[in-house]
């Protein structure tokens, strides 16, 4: 279906349904085409961890929370007059199906599973890491997905023989909704080292021995619709059958667009469980830390970087300390000076991506007294994931990027410390946008594309600028260069501990 003719069906006072996957969250938003937001639902879950370095997901949950969210927010009547729906999703995942769609096991995640650091060396050896990376556009990490679908092939024979599709949120959403087999090319691009990023295609002398007998999904752009909302999917979530659907991507790519961060030079840095970068660029660019990828439109690029570990850490700390109001901790981290009193910490918890890509790396905490308080430590947790800023953007101005502007998106906007931190740390400003609701309004966004001609500045202009404050450049400036340096000298503790909890 093409735009002018779904355009034609969408009557006056159209409502258009975004639904994003996360790691901690399914989130739906009901807009109307001036971006208006109606109505928002939320689903919380949690990945499950059956091994260390193994993060998992039931991919049946997804649909299920998808049609939870869909009644929820068609309800009261409204469900009339929602025209078109978008979906996003974290990625890259794995989730492996039979022929008909049913999920064989639960989803493998995206780089927060280190599962397959040997199938990593292995491929690199095979085919030549410089190759993967001129050709991919990025290394080989626990972000790849080949790696992980040979690490399934050896550890998982039977169910193997059974794997017949390859899904990733989005795309298996889509797929519920329509029936189509769809990937959009950003996703694709994340498989390295299947898809070639010059070609546009997937490249099938290194897929074909990776996939086994999985079809690989026809390829598409984000906003292109992939089919029509069938009637079993109809009776399932409440929504009108025959409205059309957008293919969707990655939920990083999503939370870009619905904060208008995805024009060439557009730096969006997103708050959330895990840290994410994502520079937009006309043309690719490449390095051996960070990840190279096709855009979320045609003739775009981007140079992508992410934590393993950020929000997550600071959950982690509420949890160990009694679980207080977000809103007293914070108070007591802003009552601690830059540099905490005197705290260092590694944000390391479950290794890390770009730039190190070390699923070993650990997470430590130097300089710890008996004075220090939990404001201090909640502090030191929050200028820790902004050295890890500043550090991938160090290497994404070594590759040649040139960012322009920096937006900021995310729950961790929410609170100005956490956002005023990074800026101090990195000296650069932040934009902030009026909506911060996330990866869903750009999947809405997406669904009012299929329908109208609609801009993402209207429905979202900015809103806020976060300034960094010169008077504490020099004190941070001194602990980046501390923090640079601890890394390397607890390297290889860190490395031996880690093999010590692989080992139980």
């Amino acid at each position: 279906m093409s735009r002018s003719d779904a355009a034609a069906g969408a009557a006056a006072g159209a409502l258009v349904l975004g639904v994003d996957v996360g790691t901690s969250s399914t989130k739906g938003v009901l807009v109307d085409l001036g971006g208006r937001i109606v109505r928002q639902a939320v689903r919380e879950h949690a990945p499950s961890r059956p091994r260390p370095g193994h993060v998992e997901m039931d991919g049946a949950l997804w649909w299920e929370e998808f049609a939870a969210i869909a009644r929820e927010l068609a309800s009261d009547g409204l469900g009339a007059s929602i025209a078109s729906v978008g979906v996003s999703g974290m990625g890259p995942c794995i989730l492996l199906t039979d022929e008909a769609g049913a999920p064989l096991r639960p989803a493998v995640l995206y780089g927060v599973d280190t599962r397959a650091t040997e199938q990593i060396a292995r491929l690199d050896d095979e085919l030549g890491a410089e190759a993967i990376l001129a050709r991919g556009g990025s290394l080989l990490s626990s972000q790849a997905v080949g790696p992980k679908l040979a690490w399934l092939a050896e550890h998982e024979p039977m169910m193997w023989q059974r794997a017949r599709r390859l899904f990733m949120p989005a795309s298996w959403l889509a797929f519920r909704l329509t029936g189509a087999y769809r990937l959009d090319h950003h996703s694709a691009s994340q498989c390295t080292p299947m898809y070639d990023t010059e070609a546009l295609a997937w490249h099938a002398p290194w897929a074909d021995p990776l996939r086994g007998d999985i079809e690989l999904p026809e390829l598409g752009w984000p906003e292109e619709v992939v089919g029509t909302l069938t009637q079993a999917a109809a009776a399932e979530t409440g929504l009108p059958a025959g409205i059309p659907v957008a293919l969707g991507t990655i939920d990083a790519w999503t939370e870009a667009l619905s904060v208008g961060a995805h024009r060439p030079g557009d730096l969006m840095l997103m708050y959330g469980t895990t840290m994410f970068l994502i520079e937009t660029t006309s043309e690719r660019v490449t390095h051996p830390t960070l990840w190279g990828t096709v855009g979320s439109a045609p003739g775009t690029y981007s140079l992508a970087g992410g934590m393993a570990t950020s929000g997550a850490i600071t959950g982690w700390l509420r949890d160990l300390v009694g679980r207080p109001d977000w809103a007293e901790l914070i108070a007591e981290a802003e009552s601690s000076p830059p540099g905490s009193r005197g705290l260092l910490m590694l944000p390391y918890f479950a290794g890390e991506r770009t730039p190190i890509n070390d699923p070993d790396a650990r997470g430590a905490v130097l300089g710890l007294t008996l004075d220090h308080g939990r404001g201090d430590l909640y502090r030191a947790t929050l200028e820790a994931t902004a050295f890890a800023v500043r550090h991938n953007v160090e290497e994404m101005r070594r590759a040649g990027a040139v960012i322009e502007r920096i937006v900021a998106v995310g729950g961790g906007t929410q609170s100005a410390l956490w956002p005023q931190i990074v800026s101090d740390v990195t000296g650069l400003v932040q934009e902030r946008a009026t909506v911060a609701v996330g990866a869903s309004l750009g999947a809405a966004y997406l669904a009012a594309r299929a329908i109208a001609d609609v801009s993402i500045d209207d429905w979202n202009p900015i809103a806020h600028r976060v300034e960094p404050d010169p008077g504490v450049a020099a004190r941070y400036d001194a602990l980046y260069a501390d923090y640079r340096s601890l890394y390397t000298a607890t390297r290889d503790v860190a490395h031996r501990l880690a093999r010590l909890q692989h080992d139980g």
